[in-house]
């Protein structure tokens, strides 16, 4: 079954049931939790202070959509679905353009089609605005996510490619939708 924005729910690889939906206002800590959680435990993460900007879920849904992956109450996952270039969360989107940020998943729910269902609700929101492309960015040591986005039909683009720190370079992959 192919998660989409108008099921909110279903069977992702025949391991978790999950809703896909928007945030809410008490589950912004526990999101917020999670998220750094996912990130420092990836083998090279180098966070820094952006574990505070991951934290601050309640400044993200301020400005950007949150999604959350929910199952029997306990939320799974997590991401930021920025809706264009003039969005205080966007990095280097152009015209025409959404973006993809901060995707994570509780380590004990990664494999089981959490972060494919939480990218395939960005998606499908991009489509429903029309969008021309959905671009992100991800560390080099986020191995596993650039699978699921290669998987998705993301392709690299290395000429977007964001240098944040002399430590940190955030290599760019885009999506283009056929309208």
């Amino acid at each position: 079954m192919r998660p989409s924005a108008e099921a909110g729910s279903g069977v992702w690889g025949g391991w978790v049931t999950i809703e896909i939906r928007p945030i809410q206002p008490q589950e912004h800590h526990t999101l917020g939790e999670l998220t750094v959680e996912a990130y420092r435990a990836l083998d090279g993460a180098q966070l820094g202070a952006y574990a505070d900007e991951l934290a601050d879920v309640t400044a993200r849904a301020r400005a950007a959509e949150v999604l959350v992956a929910v199952e029997g109450g306990l939320v799974l996952g997590g991401v930021t679905f920025v809706p264009g270039p003039d969005n205080p969360y966007a990095e280097q989107l152009q015209e025409g353009e959404v973006g993809i940020r901060m995707l994570a998943v509780v380590p004990s729910a990664q494999g089981k089609g959490v972060g494919r269902a939480l990218s395939v609700a960005c998606i499908d929101r991009a489509r429903d605005r029309r969008a021309r492309r959905v671009a992100l960015h991800s560390t080099p040591w986020m191995k596993a996510a650039h699978r699921l986005y290669e998987s998705l039909g993301f392709v690299r683009a290395p000429e977007r490619d964001l240098q944040v720190s002399p430590d940190v370079l955030l290599l760019s992959f885009v999506l283009g939708l056929d309208r």
